[in-house]
Parts: C-alpha cells; sequence; structure tokens
C-alpha cells in the first residue's frame, strides 16, 4: 500500500500515522510513504500509485487531501483507505472510521470497504472532486479568510473564532441557482454527499454518501443576526431545522449569479461558486472498520 501524508494537516497529530505505521510493518504489512508538498500533490501521487498497480492508496491528513486522493483514483479499481489527521475529519465521522490506531491499521490491513460517490465541482479551469460537501457563500467566506496560524494554534475553535470577525464583514450577496430543472436562490448553500458537517454535526438527513446524487442545503435568511442563529444550531444537530433552512435533493446544481461568490470542498479553499455541480465518474470503495 502507498500512504499518501500531508504533513500541514497532520503535525498534530503525527503521532497517530508514526503508531499506525509501527503496526503495520509489525505485522509484515509492505507500505509506503510518500509526503505532499503542494496542492494537488496528493492526487498526483495517487494517480501514479495506480499506474504502479497499487490496490490500496491510504490518504493519511484531513478531508481535502482525501478529496485528492480519490481524485487520482477516479477510475481504477485501486480502494481509498483514510488515517484521519484532519482538524474536522468529517469523512471518518460519516463513514465511522476508526481513530484509534490498532483500529485503523486493523482496517487498513483487513477491513472491509464501503461505496463512496464523491460529487465534482465543474468550472472554467477544470473540475474538482469532493468527498463530503461544497459550500458557496459564508462558510466559504469563513474558510477563504481563516489564517493558518489561527487554524493551527486553536483547530476547529478558530472557525468559530473567524465567524465571529466576519459576521459584519461578509457582503451577503444572493446566490442564484439552477436545481436539476428548478431555478432558486439563498443566501448560502451547501451541497452535501454525507449526513455531517463541521465534523460530527448532523445536517442533511436525507444524503446518501454511497449513491448519485446530493442534498442540497439552502440557507434563505442573510445578515450577522440569521448566521449567528445558524452557527448557534449547529452544536446542537439542529442546523438543518433550524428556520429558513431548505433541503431538496438533486443531481445537477448550476451556478447562475454574475458576482463572484467563495465556495470550498470539504473545508479547503476552492476559488469562487464553480459553473455546475455534478457527480464523479463513478463511485470508489473505502476501507472501513
Amino acid at each position: 500500500m502507498l500512504i499518501v501524508f500531508n504533513p500541514v494537516a497532520g503535525r498534530r497529530r503525527a503521532n497517530l500515522l508514526w503508531r499506525v505505521l509501527d503496526i503495520l510493518i509489525a505485522n509484515g504489512v509492505r507500505l509506503d510513504l510518500a509526503e505532499t508538498h503542494r496542492a494537488g500533490h496528493a492526487e498526483a501521487l495517487a494517480r501514479d500509485a495506480v499506474r504502479r498497480g497499487e490496490k490500496l492508496v491510504v490518504a493519511a491528513g484531513g478531508d481535502g487531501t482525501i478529496a485528492e486522493v480519490a481524485n487520482g483514483l477516479m477510475g481504477s479499481t485501486a480502494r481509498l483507505g483514510v488515517i484521519p489527521l484532519g482538524t474536522a475529519n468529517v469523512l471518518a465521522h460519516e463513514l465511522d472510521l476508526p481513530f484509534a490506531p490498532k483500529a485503523v491499521a486493523a482496517a487498513l490491513a483487513f477491513g472491509r470497504t464501503c461505496t463512496l460517490w464523491p460529487g465534482q465541482a465543474n468550472g472554467p479551469d477544470g473540475a474538482r472532486l469532493f468527498v463530503q460537501m461544497l459550500g458557496v457563500g459564508f462558510d466559504a467566506h469563513v474558510v477563504h479568510t481563516l489564517p493558518y496560524p489561527l487554524k493551527k494554534m486553536f483547530g476547529k475553535g478558530a472557525y468559530v473564532m473567524q465567524t465571529v470577525r466576519e459576521l459584519i464583514r461578509y457582503k451577503y450577496p444572493t446566490i442564484r441557482m439552477r436545481i436539476d430543472d428548478t431555478e432558486t436562490e439563498a443566501a448560502s448553500v451547501i451541497i452535501s454527499k454525507g449526513r455531517l458537517y463541521g465534523g460530527n454535526f448532523r445536517l442533511a438527513t436525507d444524503a446518501a454518501p454511497g449513491a448519485p446524487g446530493f442534498s442540497v442545503v439552502l440557507f434563505d435568511r442573510a445578515g450577522p443576526l440569521s448566521t449567528m442563529i445558524y452557527g448557534a444550531a449547529l452544536p446542537f444537530h439542529l442546523l438543518g431545522r433550524a428556520p429558513g433552512v431548505r433541503h431538496i435533493r438533486a443531481r445537477r446544481i448550476d451556478f447562475m449569479q454574475n458576482e463572484a461568490v467563495p465556495a470550498q470542498t470539504d473545508g479547503d479553499r476552492a476559488g469562487y461558486a464553480p459553473l455546475w455541480v455534478s457527480d464523479a465518474p463513478g463511485p470508489i470503495q473505502v476501507v472501513v472498520e
């Protein structure tokens, strides 16, 4: 197996990686370790591994690293493994993946798989895969403006701090979309493959990670007060049921606005709203416990 390690995402939890590697090596598992050095490097490493005939490629990092590795595996029969080292680890919580070193090592060595069907953000510069969700609007603005030193120091708490800072700075533009055949608008939108958001907080109970399509969560109310209410609902698993929140199942979402609105995929900056969002070309198999 090849383990693709993001040293930036994993620095705070590198001890978990080394403990997993020690267990695998002690049990005779052949493995190679490759560090990423830039955006997109994990995808390239995974694609090279597929060409060499690797059957299992492991993403050691956060959701963004997982998405890059998944993109490199697309179209192959190679399986995706995960060592969760990120800040939120949403996909790991979504699929109930193990976090304890012995359990992670056992899953990678002997674990069964489940199907994950990623989404794909399509824009003028090409396509970008996401495994958990794509956000357009305020949450993406927070991701875009969050200083890395703050994230490194406070982890998840940094997002809360940055949210408070940006409440009155963000302009709250209207986001216009065509969801399948229906045109609509909202203040913010989260296009989700999974049920969870921001860690292990419930958002989209109708999501189906292993099937085509999305749960589109629309936030109709704009402004600092509404955003504060949404934020307060999140830790109580009530965000998906908050006032002014709609849920729509869809297969394709087209963004129609002319004004550039920030976007994020799996917690990483993703430029601005894509031209359209669709299913990835096919599913991948993820190693689970």
